[in-house]
């Protein structure tokens, strides 16, 4: 079999980020998202990504049982949105939702669409934080659908959500699904009262692990992240400064392109898929794995 050639036609994927800030209303949100969509579109992606919980400011800063009123069924309005832009541009879209699953149970839920606006997946979120500012526990049931790769825009797609990047058994196990890009919906910044150095820190470990979750797996990950000072409710001095810098790295780790940190932007960016194949036969991890010996990863911790 002859060697790939370096970004041909047939392997090349144009991935669309939408870096967005939110609002108080979710239908601008919604409206703001689906331009963005457009522009992606109109610049020639095959696959558009949203950040994470893209309808609504980041409600989870605090716990209010009324946001529960923002949860909506999947398929639902948003989704319904969603495929419609989809299949009229013909692109493939990675969607963040609340899910209302029924009552009383809700998830942090990434949707995939294929390019005919038919639902080719949906990723409950695994992994949920509860930390100062993001009380998502309160709000969010735990995943259960395992980790999958969809078929959409003539690749496999891993979509994750925020939390779960920071967790390599998740980015291991959505690659061993068949996965060549992971893409993470997120909502991540630097709170109020936090030096520079404690920005930078956090924001480059964010990075890394990402890059590095590449590197080991041997695929595409694309973050989108949203951007903006966004206040805890009733405390407008405090909050949230989402850190935007959605990125998309290739399998070597290397940031083809980053968005910038303080303000909105439609990033599109060429990823290579031959890529995948041409490194993990160069690095092979995947083959090289000794799974006779990591029974103790389903322990809570090796006493």
């Amino acid at each position: 079999m002859p060697y790939p050639a370096a970004m041909s036609a047939s392997s090349t994927l144009r991935v669309g980020l939408v870096q967005m800030a939110c609002g108080d209303d979710p239908r601008q949100n919604l409206e703001r998202a689906l331009a963005g969509i457009e522009r992606a579109a109109a610049d020639g992606a095959g696959l558009v990504c949203l950040q994470e919980l893209f309808r609504s400011r980041y409600f989870c800063q605090s716990e209010d049982n009324e946001r529960f009123e923002l949860a909506e069924p999947v398929p639902g309005p948003t989704t319904e949105a969603l495929a419609k832009r989809a299949a009229a541009r013909g692109v493939a879209v990675v969607g963040s939702v609340f899910e209302k699953r029924t009552e009383g149970i809700y998830h942090n839920t990434a949707v995939v669409l294929d390019e005919s606006g038919r639902i080719a997946g949906v990723y409950r979120k695994m992994h949920i934080p509860d930390d100062p500012l993001y009380y998502e526990k309160f709000y969010f049931t735990p995943g259960d659908t395992g980790f999958a790769a969809f078929a959409a825009a003539g690749a496999r797609v891993g979509p994750l959500v925020c939390w779960d990047q920071w967790f390599p058994e998740a980015a291991r196990l959505t690659a061993l699904a068949g996965a060549q890009v992971l893409v993470y919906p997120t909502a991540i910044g630097w709170q109020h009262d936090e030096s520079d150095d404690v920005d930078a820190a956090q924001h480059e470990a964010w990075e890394t692990v990402q890059r590095a979750h590449a590197i080991s797996n041997g695929v595409f990950v694309v973050a989108v992240n949203r951007v903006g000072h966004e206040p805890t409710p009733g405390d407008a001095g405090t909050g949230i400064r989402f850190w935007g810098q959605s990125f998309v790295a290739d399998p070597f780790g290397r940031v083809l392109a980053r968005a910038s940190a303080d303000a909105e932007e439609v990033l599109v960016v060429d990823c290579d898929l031959a890529l995948v194949e041409r490194t993990r036969r160069d690095w092979p991890f995947l083959r090289d794995r000794r799974i006779d010996a990591y029974g103790d990863l389903t322990k809570r911790f090796r006493d």
